[in-house]
């Protein structure tokens, strides 16, 4: 199959997600072509069948904001005409749903198929602005297929647009040949030299992501047995948490490392991984660490319940619970055959339930059914 995918290139799930199926699919024989407005992060190197389409934003000084819908409609018709693509697989509903929306009108592919997953923000939040509402269930209305990323989010998208058709759930998965233990934790002995126990925490830093909890809870932690944090990525509360690290006096023991490429590498040595957020649609970060063999310590919202298992791969606690985290994350510090244990759970899970054979197929099976080609 011939096959468009269009994402944001940005650190977050739905990057990530599309750009590592295009790399799936790829290497299964399809041909894929990649539309954004910069490389996607997790789009690198050579890969047979792939193809990378950069949108040219308009710097005209007539447009006080540059039209990016406009400008990748263009840019996805001319592409689906020359590569004769078939389906154009949309990450997000703002704005590519549109975008492939108009593509498929100005174009002469006027059989060109329209599959749009959504990833949770572009429904939750950013679609439900009364200034995209519409917009948004248009571009769900307009679409071939629909997925979402967890049985939660495709609940909501019923709930919050009033669409007749659930969306199909397809879980996101995980590289777990990339996400995996490693025997040898080289880098852990630069971030604890000392021995201490590893907490970490990845995330965008956006408010949602609730970072501040994370280093209240690590200082109640801390002050029971050593341990240290890593901070990866960059975002608007990433200051908070340097400054509140400070205010607590635990800013020594807590390093800021910034966005990482080879996140995979830190993540296995990690002790627990902390996600205190106020809504995750799936919790792709979680699902990470879990192939990393790490026990993860969430809160109990939108899609996490699908990842985590309480008391066998991790635990949920209520968001804001402070207490009840610190808790659990003394539970699995101190007590390290269980760690253990919740760790291979964690690794086995992500093995049998997320991993791209198993979830790359269902992407197949549905393109398949929308080109009208049975199964």
């Amino acid at each position: 199959m011939r096959v468009g995918i269009a994402c944001y290139p940005t650190y977050g799930g739905s990057g990530v997600v599309a750009s590592e199926l295009a790399i799936e699919l790829s290497q299964r024989g399809h041909e894929v072509h990649v539309f954004s407005y910069a490389l996607p992060f997790r789009l690198h190197g050579f890969h047979e069948n792939l193809f990378f389409h950069e949108i040219q934003i308009s710097t005209y000084p007539l447009f006080r904001y540059p039209p990016i819908t406009l400008a990748a409609a263009c840019k996805m018709s001319e592409i689906a005409e020359c590569a004769r693509l078939e389906i154009m697989h949309v990450h997000y509903a703002v704005p590519w749903a549109v975008c492939a929306h108009l593509a498929r009108e100005v174009s002469c592919k006027s059989d060109l198929k329209i599959v749009t997953t959504l990833h949770g923000t572009d429904i939750t939040l950013v679609g439900a602005e009364p200034s995209f509402f519409k917009m948004t269930r248009f571009g769900i209305e307009k679409s071939d297929a629909v997925t979402a990323v967890s049985d939660y989010l495709a609940a909501e998208t019923v709930k919050t647009f009033r669409i007749p058709t659930r969306p199909q759930t397809i879980h996101n998965s995980v590289d777990v040949d990339r996400f995996r233990p490693q025997a040898k934790k080289c880098c852990r002995r630069h971030f604890a030299p000392k021995g201490e126990r590893l907490m970490i925490h990845i995330s965008n830093f956006r408010p949602v992501k609730n970072a501040p909890d994370v280093v209240r809870v690590f200082d109640r932690v801390r002050s029971r047995i050593p341990t240290r944090l890593l901070m990866v990525g960059e975002g608007p509360d990433l200051q908070k948490c340097r400054e509140l690290a400070c205010e607590l006096g635990v800013e020594r023991d807590v390093l800021f490392l910034g966005n990482q490429e080879a996140v995979e590498e830190i993540l296995a040595c990690a002790d627990v991984f902390l996600l205190p957020s106020a809504y995750e649609s799936f919790g792709l970060a979680a699902l990470e660490a879990m192939a990393c063999g790490v026990p993860v310590l969430a809160a109990e919202v939108g899609g996490l319940g699908e990842v985590i298992t309480p008391g066998e791969d991790g635990w949920l606690c209520c968001p804001g619970d402070i207490e009840c985290m610190a808790g659990r994350a003394l539970e699995i510090l101190t007590h390290e055959d269980r760690r253990k244990a919740m760790g291979q759970a964690a690794r086995q899970k992500a093995v049998a339930a997320f991993a791209p054979e198993r979830i790359v197929p269902q992407y197949e099976a549905l393109y398949r059914r929308v080109l009208g080609l049975g199964n």
